[in-house]
C-alpha cells in the first residue's frame, strides 16, 4: 500500500509538472498565435500533441520532452516578440492589419538593377523617346477636323426658346441623308447614293407593275440626268406635291392600292427630291395632267392642265443629283444595266428600255442563273414558282455558295430570313427525297441559287433594304422550298442523280480534307498559339453593332504593316502581314490550301478556316503597293479568294485600299493626289514653288500621314466586284493559268516601256 502511495504522489507530481507545462504552452501558444502565421499554430499544436502522448508513454522521456519543448516555446515566444517589435507579420497584427502576403513562403526580393553604363546617354535617349511621343501626339491632335473649331463659352441663358430649331422634312434628309440612302459615295460603287436615287424612282414604277398596271418602263441617263416615264396608273392629281415632298405621305400605306410594295416608308421619292438640283414630276390621268418641279426639295412652280389625244397614263420623274451633296459623280452604266436585268428578271413580262436597249425575261429566276452561268452547272438548273416564292437553283464544281436574294424586287445583298428559311427548306427536302442525313454543308457546297420572295409588310434592317428581318415568315418559307424541292427532284430524275453523286462527291471530299485540315491545325499550334502575322483588332461582325465597321487589312512585308500598325484604330482594325508573294493557288486542290502555312494562317485569321459564315471581319481589304509586284501580290490573293472562297467575293466583302500616288505641297498646306490628273490640278493650285513626292510604296507614308488614308470618313476602298459568275474561270485561266500564245500576245500588244511609264 505504502508503495502504491508513493506511485500515487510521483503521479501527482507528474500531473502537476504536466499542467505547469501547458499552461506554460498555452501562453506560449497564445503569443505565437498573434505572431506567426496560421501554418506555425498549428504545427506547435500538433507538437504539443505529440509531447503529450509521448509522456503518456514514458513518463522519464515525457519529462525531458517537455522540459526541451517548453524551452523551445520559450525561445520561439521570445524570437516572435522580438519579429513582431520589428515588424509585423503574417496575420493580424497589434493594429488588428491583415497581412495576408506575409504568408507566403518565398518573398520575392527587389532586384538590384546594374546603373547604365552610360548615364549620360540614357537621359538623352530618353528625353529623345519623350520628344518623338509628344511630336506624335502633337500631329495626331492636328489631324483632329474639329482642332480649328473656336471654342464658344455657352451660358445657360444661352438656350433658350429662340435657339430651338425645326427642319421641315427634306431639311433634315440633306442635313442626314446618310440615314436615307445610305453613303453617298461618287458612283464607283455599285451601291452610291446616286444609284439608291435611280432605284427609288424605279421601284414606284415596278409597284405599278405588281398591281397590274403598265408593262413598259423607259429609263433615259444622259450627263448625270436621270429619266423615268412608267405607264401605271399616275399619281392622283390632287396629291402630286405632297407625294413627292412630305414625309409619310403616299397610297403604299393602303392595301386597297399597293399588296406587295418595295418602298412601304413613304420616303424614297421625297429623298431624291430632297437630295436633287432640278427635280420634275408630271403625274398623267385621264387626259389631264399636273407638273410641279423642286430644286434642293423646295418647290420652284407648278401647274395643271391636259395632255395630247392618246397620251397613256402614267408618271414621269427627272432629277439631278446634287454635287453639293454628292461632289463630282458620275454613272457607272454596267452598274445600271445590271440592275435594269434584275429588274426584267424579278418581273417577267416587264420591259424596261434603257437608252434605247430593251432588258426582259421570260423564265425569271431561271434565266438569271443561266446568264450568270451559262454551260458551269453539273445538272440543269431547277426552278420552282409560286405565287409569293420563286426560285431557281443548280450546283457548279466552284467551291463555297453563292446567292442572289429578293423581297419584292428588291435586291437584298445581306439576305435575311427569306434566305435563311430557303437554306432550310431546301436542305431538308433533299434528305426528304433521297431518305438520308446528309450533312448541310455536303448538300450545300458549289450550290448557286436566287430566291425572290413577296411580303406584304416587309421589315428591312436598314433604308437601303439590304437585309430582311420578318421572322414570321420562316416557317411557310422553308415548307414550300422542302415541298417545291421535292416535287421538282421528281419530276427530274436524272438531275436528282447528279445532285446526289454532288453531294456524295462533296461528302468524301470533307472527309479527305478533315485529317489534312487536322494536321494543318496541329502544324498551326507548333508555330505559335497566336497568329504569327496578325495583327487583331477588338470587335469582330460577332458582336453586333460594335463590330459592324470592322476590317481587316491584308499587307506586304513588315514595312507597310507597321506604319498601319501605328495608324490604325485597334478597335475595329486589324492586320495581316504577307511574308511576300503567295503562292499562285490557281488549279490546285482544296486540299493544298490547307498544307500552305501562310495561307492556312490567313484563313485562320479570317476565321473562314472551316467555314465563310464564320467570317470575323466586315471587310477584307487589300492593301499592296501601287507597282508591278503590288499589283501582282493582289492578283495572287485574288485568285485564293476567287479560287476557293467566292462567296466572298461575290457578298460584296472584298475591297482594294486605294493609297495616294502624290503628295503636292508646299510650306502652307498638303494636296494628297490618287492620279496624275489630281496630281496636275494641285501642281496648278499651289503654284510653281510646290514640292512634289512620288509614293512607291505604303512604308513610305508616314504613321502621322497614314492615318486619314484608312479612317472611316476618308478612306478609298475600290470593291472587288464580278459582273458575272461565268467569267471567273476564264479571267483565272487566262491571267493566272499556264502561258499561253494568247497571253504572251496579250503582254506583248499591252507592255509599256519605261518612257511611257510616269514615275
Amino acid at each position: 500500500m505504502g508503495g502504491i502511495k508513493k506511485e500515487e504522489k510521483d503521479t501527482t507530481a507528474k500531473k502537476a509538472a504536466v499542467k505547469s507545462s501547458s499552461e506554460k504552452k498555452s501562453t506560449a501558444k497564445t503569443t505565437v498565435k498573434a505572431a506567426e502565421p496560421k501554418k506555425a499554430a498549428t504545427k506547435t499544436a500538433a507538437t504539443k500533441t505529440t509531447a503529450k502522448a509521448t509522456e503518456k508513454k514514458t513518463p522519464a522521456a515525457g519529462k525531458k520532452v517537455a522540459a526541451k519543448e517548453e524551452s523551445k516555446k520559450e525561445a520561439a515566444s521570445s524570437t516572435a516578440k522580438k519579429t513582431a517589435a520589428k515588424k509585423p507579420v503574417a496575420g493580424i497584427d497589434e493594429t488588428g492589419t491583415f497581412r495576408a502576403w506575409d504568408n507566403a513562403k518565398t518573398v520575392a526580393k527587389t532586384k538590384k538593377v546594374a546603373a547604365p553604363s552610360n548615364a549620360v546617354e540614357e537621359r538623352a535617349a530618353d528625353k529623345k523617346a519623350t520628344a518623338e511621343a509628344e511630336a506624335k501626339l502633337a500631329a495626331a491632335k492636328k489631324a483632329d477636323p474639329n482642332a480649328g473649331i473656336e471654342k464658344k463659352e455657352v451660358t445657360a441663358a444661352d438656350y433658350s426658346d429662340d435657339k430651338i430649331r425645326h427642319l421641315d422634312a427634306l431639311e433634315h434628309i440633306r442635313l442626314r441623308s446618310g440615314m436615307y440612302i445610305g453613303r453617298l459615295g461618287d458612283g464607283s460603287n455599285q451601291n452610291d447614293g446616286i444609284y439608291i436615287l435611280l432605284k427609288e424612282i424605279i421601284d414606284n414604277s415596278i409597284d405599278e407593275f405588281i398591281m397590274g398596271f403598265g408593262s413598259k418602263i423607259d429609263v433615259e441617263i444622259k450627263e448625270n440626268r436621270v429619266k423615268v416615264r412608267d405607264y401605271g396608273r399616275g399619281i392622283p392629281l390632287g396629291k402630286v406635291i405632297d407625294c413627292v415632298s412630305e414625309i409619310n405621305t403616299g397610297g403604299k400605306y393602303n392595301d386597297d392600292v399597293f399588296q406587295f410594295s418595295v418602298g412601304m416608308n413613304g420616303v424614297g421619292t421625297k429623298a431624291v427630291n430632297a437630295l436633287s438640283s432640278y427635280f420634275r414630276v408630271i403625274s398623267i390621268r385621264d387626259g389631264k395632267c399636273v407638273e410641279a418641279i423642286f430644286a434642293e426639295g423646295k418647290l420652284q412652280s407648278n401647274k395643271s392642265g391636259a395632255v395630247k389625244p392618246g397620251t397613256k397614263n402614267g408618271t414621269y420623274f427627272e432629277f439631278v443629283p446634287d454635287v453639293k451633296i454628292f461632289g463630282k459623280y458620275s454613272f457607272n452604266m454596267e452598274y445600271v444595266e445590271k440592275r435594269m436585268w434584275n429588274y426584267a428578271y424579278l418581273n417577267s413580262g416587264l420591259t424596261l428600255r434603257l437608252n434605247g436597249q430593251d432588258f426582259a425575261s421570260e423564265n425569271g429566276l431561271l434565266d438569271l442563273l443561266t446568264k450568270e452561268l451559262e454551260s458551269e452547272t453539273i445538272y440543269p438548273i431547277g426552278s420552282y414558282t409560286g405565287e409569293h416564292l420563286q426560285f431557281a437553283f443548280t450546283h457548279t464544281n466552284a467551291y463555297g455558295e453563292n446567292y442572289f436574294s429578293f423581297v419584292n424586287g428588291q435586291y437584298t445583298s445581306d439576305g435575311g430570313t427569306h434566305l435563311a428559311a430557303f437554306k432550310e427548306g431546301f436542305i431538308k427536302g433533299v434528305n426528304d427525297f433521297f431518305q438520308s442525313s446528309y450533312k448541310s454543308e455536303d448538300i450545300r457546297e458549289g450550290i448557286t441559287a436566287a430566291v425572290l420572295v413577296k411580303v406584304k409588310d416587309p421589315v428591312f434592317e436598314s433604308q437601303t433594304k439590304n437585309k430582311l428581318g420578318n421572322t414570321d415568315i420562316r416557317a411557310w418559307i422553308v415548307g414550300e422550298v422542302q415541298s417545291g424541292l421535292d416535287n421538282w427532284l421528281h419530276k427530274n430524275p436524272k438531275a436528282a442523280e447528279r445532285l446526289k453523286a454532288k453531294i456524295e462527291a462533296n461528302e468524301k471530299l470533307r472527309t479527305e480534307l478533315s485529317s489534312v485540315k487536322k494536321q494543318a491545325k496541329e502544324n498551326a499550334k507548333k508555330v505559335s498559339i497566336r497568329i504569327p502575322k496578325l495583327k487583331d483588332c477588338r470587335y469582330f461582325v460577332q458582336d453586333g453593332k460594335k463590330g459592324e465597321n470592322s476590317m481587316i487589312f491584308i499587307t506586304e512585308g513588315d514595312s507597310a504593316s507597321g506604319t498601319m500598325t501605328h495608324s490604325r484604330n485597334a478597335d475595329y482594325q486589324a492586320i495581316f502581314s504577307l511574308r511576300g508573294k503567295p503562292e499562285n493557288m490557281y488549279g490546285k486542290k482544296q486540299s493544298d490550301i490547307y498544307k500552305n502555312d501562310e495561307l492556312y494562317q490567313l484563313m485562320m485569321a479570317l476565321g473562314i478556316e472551316n467555314s465563310v459564315e464564320n467570317l470575323k471581319y466586315s471587310k477584307i481589304v487589300i492593301a499592296t503597293d501601287a507597282d508591278n509586284d503590288g499589283f501582282h501580290i493582289r492578283n495572287l490573293v485574288l485568285t485564293f479568294f476567287l479560287g476557293y472562297f467566292e462567296e466572298l467575293v461575290t457578298s460584296g466583302r472584298v475591297f482594294i485600299l486605294e493609297t495616294p500616288l502624290f503628295r503636292v505641297r508646299n510650306k502652307k498646306e498638303n494636296i494628297y493626289c490618287y492620279s496624275e490628273a489630281e496630281r496636275d490640278a494641285a501642281q496648278k493650285k499651289l503654284g510653281k514653288g510646290c514640292e512634289v513626292n512620288r509614293f512607291k510604296g505604303l512604308g513610305e507614308i508616314n504613321p502621322e500621314e497614314f492615318e486619314q488614308f484608312i479612317a472611316p470618313e476618308t478612306m478609298h476602298l475600290t470593291p472587288v466586284e464580278v459582273s458575272q459568275l461565268k467569267i471567273i474561270p476564264q479571267l483565272l485561266s487566262f491571267y493566272m493559268g499556264k502561258n499561253t500564245p494568247e497571253r504572251r500576245k496579250f503582254i506583248e500588244e499591252h507592255l509599256l516601256s519605261n518612257a511611257e511609264i510616269d514615275v
